[in-house]
């Protein structure tokens, strides 16, 4: 055995250390403890989360809550992977139209970004972006028993894929449905609409401009994800059908009476501002007490339920979409999805899906919700098991009453993949069907004629 002989240095520099732990050891221990059993849930998963240690990684999202929440646990993955996230804020106008510069270019300066699900099958027609059924198969990317991909909401995955394959993953998502002030309606007997018809009668009701109450609002402003977003539904509800015989067509008889039935409610019973108001501009009127129903977003539920703004806490419920003229329900199912840029690398690219199966994970979803520690919780969750704990439900009905059913039954059963046309020519369809509706809106153009220039412009985008 070889004995050991201190000397002088290795004296002092063993009281030092003694010394520092003596001093530091307990806390070191402790916040050691803490990083493990904050870990501990993702380790159980049987993959090597360590396996692209060192790499770096630009995640482009918009400055939003929910994302802000993720940021807040990027130390998190940090200490899980040894991968640096470097996130840019991009606002939501904007990150579409960098992304695609980056995509088309092939730099490569966001390995992910938030994602609109209608550009997808322009990224897939391009291969600008990777299909994701290849990471979720290698066993070695992912332990598929403890992501659980079927627990993430099936409408929104749909959204996101093309022919069969996910290009997109979920991380936080929307559904539209009626939002409605419960104190009005009671007064004067109604209910939650269940029709489209019923929701313009009742509308009519309760629209008293000279008390400064409207009946309903939806969105005006022109754009592809503005008026763009509401519109598409009523459309699918009259019986539309984008693709009819194989071809594009945004006129004929259902897009005239989805256009109309738009027109009639916005111009009878919505304020005149509403012709150029996006969601927070309908969200802030309903919060202040000017606007009985309106039919958008259910993360709009946040806004209309702020306590330093809003007059209408208490009063507030929610209901599906009413059923159009086809029997349908039809609602948005959009979400905020990250794909993998192809132009990376292998390992940036292994580094960038361990980055989306963390996001997305069922454990980093309720750590950025109802676990949150800050003052801000989300109600976009992607997982079908968040949206059944108890403790995650009790936050959402806080919204007012009615809303996690409304939420989930939207979810589950009001949803159609095709609610848009998803073409890879989407973002100049969309524009020239938003200018369309504003200009039947605003009286510019008769139905008939907007709709019929629309699809006289659409044409030739079809032809490529």
């Amino acid at each position: 055995m070889t004995s050991f002989k201190p000397t002088r240095r290795t004296l002092i520099k063993t009281g030092t250390a003694a010394a520092a732990l003596a001093t530091f050891g307990p806390t070191l221990l402790r916040q050691a403890a803490a990083q493990d059993a904050d870990l501990a849930p993702y380790k159980s998963a049987k993959i090597d989360w360590q396996q692209v240690s060192g790499e770096t990684i630009t995640v482009a999202v918009i400055p939003a809550s929910y994302f802000e929440n993720l940021i807040t646990l990027a130390p998190q993955f940090k200490a899980l992977t040894g991968i640096d996230v470097r996130f840019e804020k991009i606002p939501p106008a904007q990150i579409r139209q960098k992304s695609v510069i980056d995509l088309t270019s092939k730099t490569g300066t966001y390995a992910t970004h938030a994602a609109d699900p209608m550009y997808y099958a322009l990224y897939a027609a391009n291969k600008w972006v990777e299909p994701l059924d290849t990471y979720l198969k290698d066993k070695s990317l992912t332990d598929e028993a403890w992501f659980k991909l079927d627990d993430i909401i099936p409408a929104w995955r749909s959204a996101n894929g093309i022919d069969g394959k996910l290009y997109g993953m979920p991380y936080d998502g929307e559904v539209t449905i009626q939002v409605y002030r419960k104190d009005l309606y009671d007064a004067k007997g109604l209910k939650p609409a269940d029709t489209l018809e019923a929701y313009m009668s009742n509308a009519a009701a309760l629209n008293t401009p000279n008390d400064r109450v409207w009946g309903a609002a939806l969105r005006g402003v022109a754009g592809a994800g503005q008026n763009m977003y509401i519109y598409p539904s009523i459309f699918r509800e009259f019986g539309g059908d984008w693709m009819k015989g194989g071809k594009l067509t945004v006129n004929g008889p259902e897009a005239e009476a989805a256009l109309a039935w738009y027109v009639d409610i916005m111009k009878k019973y919505a304020p005149t501002a509403a012709a150029n108001w996006n969601w927070p501009d309908i969200a802030d009127a309903f919060s202040q007490g000017t606007v009985a129903s309106y039919i958008d977003a259910h993360s709009s539920a946040s806004v209309i339920n702020n306590p330093e703004k809003s007059k209408v806490i208490g009063k507030v419920a929610y209901a599906r979409w009413p059923k159009g003229p086809s029997g349908k329900r039809t609602t948005s199912i959009w979400n905020w999805g990250f794909p993998i840029n192809s132009a990376l690398p292998e390992k940036k690219r292994k580094a960038t899906w361990l980055f989306i199966q963390w996001a997305a994970s069922a454990e980093t979803q309720a750590r950025t919700a109802h676990r949150f520690g800050g003052p801000t919780k989300r109600s976009g969750v992607n997982r079908t098991s968040v949206w059944k704990d108890p403790d995650y439900i009790k936050l959402m009905n806080g919204f007012g009453e009615n809303f996690v059913e409304a939420t989930m039954g939207a979810l589950q059963d009001d949803t159609d993949v095709d609610w848009r046309p998803r073409v890879p020519q989407w973002p100049a369809i969309g524009d020239t069907m938003a200018t369309a509706i504003q200009s039947a809106l605003s009286g510019q153009a008769t139905i008939k004629a907007a709709l019929d220039d629309a699809q006289r412009r659409i044409e030739p985008m079809m032809r490529g």
